[in-house]
C-alpha cells in the first residue's frame, strides 16, 4: 500500500481535479505524483493505463467520484473493482465513492439510447453500494449535490492522509521494537 492519494473517477471535461482537490492538497505541502495522483492528462496512452492500474491496485486512498457530466462507463466499472479490492481480508486501503444519481441533461440529449443504458448501469451501481458496509469504503449519498459531495470527499481524504501519517510512524516504531522482541 502506497501513501499516495488516487484521484480516479469522473475524467472527460471535468474539473473536479484542478478545482477542488490539487489546489488543497498543494496548499498542504503534498507533490503531485508523490503525495496524490491524477489520472486525468491529455495524452492517455498504454503506458498511462498501466500507471492508473498500478495505482488504483495499490494507493492508500482511492477517490472515486462519478458525476453526471460525463457518462462514466470505465468510472462505473472501476468502482466494482475497488469494491472487491475493499474486501479483500488483508487490505487497509480507503476508498472513498460518489455516484451522482443523474446524468447532465446535455448527456440525455446527445444519445438517448446510450443515456438509458448507463442509467441503468448507475442505478445498479447506486443499488449495490447501499448494502456495502466496510469500515474502509466511505460512500457519499448520490443525492449529495455535486459541489458538496466533492467538498466532503476532499474533507475526509486529508483526514486519512493525515492519519496514514501517523500509523506509519506508529508502525515505523514498534516494528523494530517488535524485531528486537523477536530476534
Amino acid at each position: 500500500m502506497k501513501k499516495c492519494i488516487g484521484l480516479f473517477g469522473t475524467c472527460g471535461n471535468s474539473t473536479w481535479r484542478q478545482d477542488t482537490f490539487i489546489p488543497r492538497y498543494l496548499e498542504l505541502g503534498m507533490k503531485d505524483g508523490v503525495d496524490f495522483f491524477n489520472p486525468q492528462v491529455d495524452d492517455w496512452d498504454d503506458v498511462m493505463a498501466q500507471n492508473e492500474a498500478d495505482h488504483l491496485a495499490t494507493d492508500g486512498i482511492i477517490i472515486f467520484p462519478v458525476t453526471g457530466k460525463t457518462y462514466g462507463g470505465g468510472s462505473l466499472t472501476e468502482v466494482g473493482f475497488s469494491i472487491l479490492n475493499a474486501i479483500k481480508l488483508d487490505d487497509r486501503r480507503n476508498f472513498i465513492i460518489y455516484v451522482e444519481d443523474h446524468l447532465d441533461d446535455e448527456l440525455k440529449n446527445a444519445n438517448a439510447e446510450v443515456y438509458k443504458e448507463l442509467m441503468r448501469s448507475r442505478n445498479l451501481v447506486l443499488a449495490h453500494l447501499k448494502k456495502v458496509k466496510f469500515g474502509n469504503v466511505f460512500i457519499i449519498p448520490s443525492e449529495t449535490k455535486r459541489e458538496e459531495a466533492m467538498q466532503i470527499m476532499l474533507d475526509i481524504s486529508i483526514v486519512l492522509y493525515k492519519n496514514m501519517e501517523h500509523e506509519n510512524l506508529y508502525l515505523r516504531k514498534y516494528s523494530s521494537l517488535f524485531q528486537e522482541v523477536t530476534s
